[in-house]
């Protein structure tokens, strides 16, 4: 007989092209969580969309007005930056001034 296996190349292209398709997903999902930044020392971000500028997130901003001005006229939102954490105040103990 001929010795048709045309299950099992199928079947060896396919994983193949998983494997291959799962190296770039990761490649890709690196590369983009290093050019995003939520740095917690800002409570407001700014997201810009589009090929223009690039996708990416900002956390930059003071406040949700010095924000909306960066984001005026620009495909970009702003937002809550969810990983801020406000600087500690020393606390005072009783007795000190």
């Amino acid at each position: 007989m001929g010795g048709f296996n045309g299950p099992v190349l199928f079947e060896v292209h396919v994983t193949k092209s998983a494997v291959a398709i799962a190296v770039l997903a990761l490649a890709l999902g690196a590369t983009s969580a290093r050019a995003q930044g939520y740095d917690p020392r800002y409570p407001v971000c700014i997201h810009v969309f589009g090929e223009l500028e690039g996708e990416r997130m900002d956390c930059v901003f003071t406040s949700i007005p010095q924000c909306q001005v960066a984001a005026s006229g620009r495909p970009a939102m702003c937002l809550i930056n969810p990983y801020f954490t406000p600087a500690s105040r020393p606390r005072r103990h009783p007795g000190q001034s």
